[in-house]
Formats: C-alpha cells, sequence, structure tokens
C-alpha cells in the first residue's frame, strides 16, 4: 500500500523494485572523460553538484556522482592520436601525466565523497564505505611513446586499462577509423604491450581499434579483455562498433564490452542539413568558449544555442542504447555486458544525460525483465570478474617468472 493507504499501481511498483536493485548493485561505468574536461576548464568544481542538461555543467562530478547511484569510475587519461616522433612523445607524456595528477588532487581535495581505486578488491571497499570509487583507464597507447617501460610507468601511476589506438593508427596497431591499413593488425611493438600488460594486471582495451588488431589481440592475450565503450555494429553499422562475430570472439576470450551511451554509435539518424549546419555553428561557438575568447554575454547565448539545439534535434534514446544491451546479451550471454558512457567525451543520450539519470537505465532493464542479478552483472559485475581474473593472471605470470 501507498502512504495513503491506497493499493500502489504496477509502475510505482516497477519503480521502488528498480530503486532497491540500484542501491544495492556496484555499479561501474567505465569511460568518463572527466580529466581532459577539467583540464580545459581548471574553474570547474567536481565536489558541487551543477545543473542537468547544461554545457558547462559537463556529465559529472562527485555529487550528481552520488545522487545517480553510481558507485565507481574510469576517469579516462586521453590524449589524442599526434604525430609520431620523440618530441610528440614526450609531449603526449606530460599532457598524460598532468590529467592523472589532476584526478588524484581532485580526490585529494573531497576525501570524504572518494578514494582512489587501483583493483577490483578496492571498488568492493569503498563502496562499502559509502565512497566514490575512482580508477584510471588510458585511451590512446599513444602516450606510451616507443617505449615498453612506460607500461610500467604507467601502472605504477595508478593506470589500470589502456585503450591500444583511438581515431587513427598508431605505434600499437590499427584504429577502426583510420583510412589507412598500416599494420594489418598489432605492431610489433602493440604485440609486447598486449603481453606486458597482461603481465603488470593492465586490463587490455580494444575500444576504437581495428577488426584486424582485435583478432591479433584476442590470439595474443593471457587474459580476458574489455571494451570500455563500444556498441553493437549490428545495431548501428559504424567501424567503431563490433560485429556479431568480434562479439562472439570477445565472450570467448572471457571478456566484457560496456556499452557506450554516444549517439553516433547507437543509433544512425536520417541526414539531416539544418542539423548539420546548427550543429557547425554550435562547434564555432563551442571553440571560442574553450579557448577563454568568450565573454560572459557570448556564454550564456551559447548555453541558450547549446539547450535549443538539444530540443530541436533530441537524437537517440536511453532505450536505443538498452537496444544495444539485449543485442549484446542474445550475442555474447549476459556475463560479458556492461556500461562505459563516455560522459564528457561526447556520450549522452535523451533520457540519460549525466551520471545522476544512471538510474534511469537500471528502470529500462527492469523494464524489460533483466533480473535482478542479471542487472548487478550489467552493472559491475562482469567488469569486477573481469579485473579479478586480468590481477590473477598477473600473479600466475610474475610467478612463473620469479621460478625459472
Amino acid at each position: 500500500l501507498s502512504a495513503c493507504g491506497e493499493k500502489k499501481t504496477p509502475e510505482e511498483k516497477l519503480m521502488e523494485h528498480a530503486k532497491r536493485i540500484h542501491e544495492n548493485a556496484l555499479t561501474i561505468d567505465t569511460h568518463i572523460d572527466w580529466p581532459s574536461r577539467q583540464y580545459r576548464d581548471p574553474e570547474f568544481d567536481p565536489g558541487v553538484t551543477h545543473e542537468t542538461g547544461r554545457f558547462s555543467s559537463g556529465q559529472w562530478d562527485l555529487i550528481r556522482m552520488q545522487e545517480g547511484g553510481l558507485d565507481a569510475v574510469f576517469m579516462s587519461i586521453f590524449i589524442p592520436q599526434g604525430s609520431r616522433n620523440i618530441f610528440a612523445y614526450e609531449k603526449a607524456q606530460i599532457r598524460a601525466k598532468e590529467l592523472i595528477q589532476l584526478t588524484k588532487k581532485m580526490v585529494e581535495k573531497y576525501p570524504e565523497l572518494a578514494e582512489m581505486a587501483y583493483s577490483a578488491d578496492d571498488a568492493v571497499r569503498i563502496e562499502k564505505a559509502g565512497k566514490r570509487a575512482i580508477f584510471m583507464g588510458m585511451e590512446n597507447g599513444y602516450s606510451l611513446g616507443d617505449s615498453l617501460k612506460n607500461v610500467q610507468m604507467f601502472y605504477d601511476l595508478g593506470v589500470r586499462y589502456i585503450t591500444l589506438t583511438h581515431s587513427r593508427n598508431n605505434d600499437l596497431g590499427d584504429s577502426s577509423t583510420d583510412e589507412k591499413v598500416e599494420w594489418h593488425g598489432l605492431s610489433p611493438f602493440g604485440e609486447q604491450v598486449v603481453r606486458e600488460m597482461n603481465r603488470l594486471g593492465m586490463m587490455v582495451d580494444i575500444s576504437h581499434v581495428a577488426d584486424e588488431t582485435l583478432r591479433d589481440v584476442l590470439a595474443l592475450t593471457q587474459a580476458p579483455v574489455i571494451a570500455s565503450h563500444s556498441a553493437a555494429r549490428a545495431l548501428c553499422d559504424h567501424p567503431r562498433n563490433l560485429s556479431d562475430d568480434l562479439l562472439r570472439a570477445i565472450r570467448d576470450n572471457g571478456g566484457v564490452v560496456q556499452v557506450c551511451l554516444l549517439a553516433d554509435y547507437i543509433k544512425k539518424m536520417p541526414p539531416d542539413s539544418a542539423k548539420e549546419a546548427a550543429r557547425k555553428e554550435l562547434r564555432q561557438q563551442f571553440q571560442k568558449n574553450w579557448q577563454g575568447e568568450a565573454s560572459d554575454a557570448e556564454k550564456a547565448e551559447f548555453e541558450m544555442a547549446y539547450a535549443a539545439f538539444r530540443k530541436k534535434y533530441p537524437g537517440p534514446t536511453l532505450q536505443n542504447a538498452v537496444d544495444h544491451i539485449d543485442h549484446m546479451v542474445k550475442v555474447m550471454g549476459i556475463d560479458h555486458v556492461g556500461i562505459g558512457s563516455d560522459f564528457d567525451g561526447g556520450g549522452g543520450l535523451v533520457g540519460i544525460w549525466d551520471v545522476s539519470e544512471m538510474p534511469n537505465l537500471t528502470v529500462e532493464l527492469v523494464r524489460r525483465g533483466y533480473s535482478d542479478e542479471d542487472i548487478r552483472k550489467i552493472w559491475g559485475g562482469n567488469l569486477l570478474r573481469v579485473m579479478r581474473r586480468v590481477e590473477a593472471v598477473a600473479r600466475e605470470l610474475q610467478a612463473e617468472a620469479t621460478s625459472d
């Protein structure tokens, strides 16, 4: 019965059920680009809440993370692909270290709200303490330069996965979105990196890599892999997405695919010239804002334009993203699917725009008939299983090396 003594409706019961599941699950998002956003906007305070939907609010802060019942995140240490020479490598490593330091300083500033996490057990312990667990994952192996020693260096700094490539090929292998085929999969250096990641206990992230690169990784790795933020090619035909054959191969490897919430990878929308023209104008205003050239009046104008654009051209929905979860569960099984939003890096859909709205995903999963245990697996159980296995493989490999 409700507080007024009236019988609860089926919808009220569903919402209460979803709330209980969400509160009891250990929820993990494996890809949030807050560090890069913070680097561009150092005045942003992640220790206070921000209004959902405003561009200046971003899509993550510690308070909205708490409000959304999100227990753990992997902050993306993202460096865009640049030139491949010693000077560019040094610059990339400096920026990566700055993003790592920025993340650690944020946690140091708000010790009552969050704690750095470096293992699966850390996530469990920190969640039980009522805090948010902050992991780090490196997006783009470009920051490694051409030195294998840098894998150990970034592991020691706290990085627990590396996305081997980004939008272009690098020294590790071919990217899914580079028109040029350079290595036909992993490079010899990329093979060394995968082996070293196995040895150290870093998860190999295959989001963004070319199909050949992914197959090379699966043939080589001794530990399960992750796709930190990807989607199903069968539902949205984009080279960044994963075919059913690749999904099954990741399943056979024991890995997990974390479904992203980025519109372009979730659903192809009909061509719209007016939308593209409006998007182009918005990007020009965006550049002016982030280059520090916009006045307060121009910033306010941009916020209005941003809100108007989202309202006029809403794009794919949360339900479209859960269609990808449904498809992956059908192809791979319930033990191989998770969540990696790509918030602050392009993610965000109608119905789930920032971390405060994460419970909406649980509601939709309940609505579609997923069991409590299924939802716990999707929200974090599967990722923790993979992480623990990666850690175990590292212990085994290090023990073998010691005994030889």
